[in-house]
């Protein structure tokens, strides 16, 4: 009897563990709620605030976090308030004002993205504080957009500001005032809105501010202005385009680079710029070149070798600009020596033109020691051309499919500033097939003036191909390497073949830039026929 019950027993345990399903002990649904808010002091939307001091509670733990730049107050304050706690766990904020606030004013605190949830860093996102230390809350707004005016998209943290457009406010008031109200677009936004605004005229800027001062820098700051005064209330929006201004010509105290090159930094654009270097306080002029340093802001001034000066005087002219620099030498070794660096090395595609840049400025070329000759040793006719500012020599010729070239540069093809030639140096280049290549056809319509500059661009947007028209409509890009393109259309109002900045002290507006919203895809052997309008868009069905 005991044997069958405990057989019975042990079989009613293995029914019962073979019933038994593995597994993990789950911990429920991820939290994806955000914190709200359950009580404050004093209430958000008070009027008569007379405080120093916000508390806010929340339902739950939270952080603040990023808060020095998340943080937007309007109208601005001098001094930032104390926020507290940060970086630990709390279900409260304290906020302690330092300025003496405005009498009837409404201020706006917008935490931006700095609230989030302690466990899962859930966002409160964009919640904004709002009182008033008058009997109301001003409750006008104005909103719009953000565009790069070059590049196709904007910066993050740009500040939209409002001055009050009375006799207090001119030309430099953006230069040395905070404004009046101010928001920002955070880190995920082309738009902006500025909200509790009083009835008035105002100003409107953007600044791409990289103080964080509510002033405009413009060595560092990008700046975006409407020109004209708005009237609050309205119900239309503004778009502002910002612009890094290319301010006028400024050169720096020249510095010793080595005994024979000085470096000239500058701000603005150089284009244009002269020099004439002189021994010391005398009259006697140097022979010198100047050229400009790649990637930098600064030329090079080339002078000659083994100079016994105690001195040089350089003086700097630019338009009606004359600056005067003494400048003291001293012995630093000259490593600069004639090399001809080569641009494309091996494979040259059918668009490119081969470049060489020296590293020593040129004061002669002989053509007749330079040849070009393809696999078959027949000789191929080219022209170049020598920019001694930008130091490129750029040869054009024909180029077939499949064949390889052959440059050579003979004994004394070149001269530098220092006498020095070349040694006999070769440089292979080869072509591919044309089916490697693909091709794009644009056809231009509703253009609202010209000359226009035609770009295709890489994501980066830096410029891959280009063409010019006058009053062309048909742009052929014929050839590009398979890639992923984007079309970039300048008005060229002032015709010199380039994209101009803007100048908010002359009151000018960068050059008009649209882009074509969606990229090409260019693939070997493919034909992309586009129809773009002249705001940019595709003027092909689903383009």
């Amino acid at each position: 009897m005991l044997k069958n019950t405990f057989f019975l027993i042990l079989a009613v345990a293995f029914t019962l563990t073979g019933c038994a399903k593995r597994g993990t002990i789950s911990g429920g649904p991820k939290d994806t709620i955000a914190p709200y808010i359950i009580g404050s002091y004093p209430k958000n939307m008070t009027t008569n605030f007379k405080g120093k001091e916000i508390h806010i509670d929340f339902n739950e733990y939270i952080k603040v976090k990023d808060i020095n730049k998340q943080l937007i107050i309007s109208p601005p304050l001098k001094y930032q308030p104390t926020i507290t706690p940060q970086g630990s766990a709390s279900k409260f904020i304290e906020v302690k004002i330092k300025d003496t606030l405005e009498d009837n004013t409404t201020y706006s605190l917008n935490f931006g993205q700095s609230i989030t949830d302690n466990n899962e860093g859930n966002p409160y996102s964009q919640f904004r504080f709002v009182f008033s230390t008058g009997d109301y809350i001003d409750s006008l707004q104005v909103n719009g957009g953000i565009k790069d005016a070059f590049n196709r998209t904007p910066d993050n943290f740009v500040t939209v500001m409002l001055y009050e457009a009375n006799e207090a406010f001119n030309d430099s008031t953006v230069y040395k005032e905070r404004p009046r109200y101010v928001t920002n677009t955070l880190d995920s936004m082309t738009n902006y809105s500025l909200q509790n605004l009083k009835e008035g005229r105002y100003h409107i800027f953007a600044l791409k501010d990289a103080s964080n001062n509510y002033t405009y820098d413009p060595k560092s700051d990008k700046i975006a202005f409407l020109g004209r005064a708005i009237t609050i209330p309205t119900d239309s929006t503004y778009e502002l385009k910002l612009f890094k201004q290319k301010g006028d010509f400024k050169p720096s105290k020249p510095v010793i680079a080595t005994s024979n090159r000085l470096f000239l930094p500058y701000e603005g654009d150089a284009r244009g710029a002269t020099v004439v270097v002189k021994n010391g306080a005398g009259t006697d002029v140097i022979p010198s070149r100047l050229t400009a340093e790649k990637g930098k802001d600064s030329l090079n001034i080339w002078l000659p070798r083994d100079i016994v000066r105690d001195s040089l005087s350089v003086q700097v002219t630019h338009r009606d600009s004359i600056k005067n620099f003494m400048v003291k030498l001293k012995e630093i070794k000259a490593t600069d020596s004639l090399t001809l660096d080569a641009v494309q090395k091996g494979g040259l595609n059918f668009r490119d033109r081969f470049t060489l840049r020296p590293l020593t400025p040129l004061t002669a070329i002989d053509s007749t020691k330079i040849s070009l000759i393809n696999k078959d040793s027949i000789a191929v006719p080219y022209s170049y051309k020598y920019d001694e500012y930008k130091q490129e020599i750029v040869f054009d010729f024909q180029k077939e499919e499949e064949e390889k070239y052959v440059f050579t540069f003979m004994p004394g093809a070149v001269t530098d500033f220092y006498g020095k030639q070349n040694d006999t140096t070769y440089y292979k280049l080869n072509t591919r097939v044309y089916v490697d290549y693909g091709n794009i056809f644009i056809k231009l319509q509703n253009v609202k003036r010209f000359p226009l500059i035609i770009q295709l661009t890489d994501e980066k947007g830096d410029t891959k191909a280009e063409a010019f028209s006058d009053g062309a409509t048909e742009i052929n890009f014929e050839l590009l390497e398979p890639a992923k393109y984007y079309v970039r259309l300048i008005y060229d109002d002032n015709n010199n073949r380039e994209w101009d900045t803007g100048d908010y002290m002359k009151k000018i507006q960068p050059e008009e830039v649209f882009y074509r919203p969606k990229e090409l895809d260019v693939r070997p052997m493919w034909d992309y026929e586009e129809i773009i309008n002249g705001d940019g868009t595709s003027g092909n069905p689903g383009g």
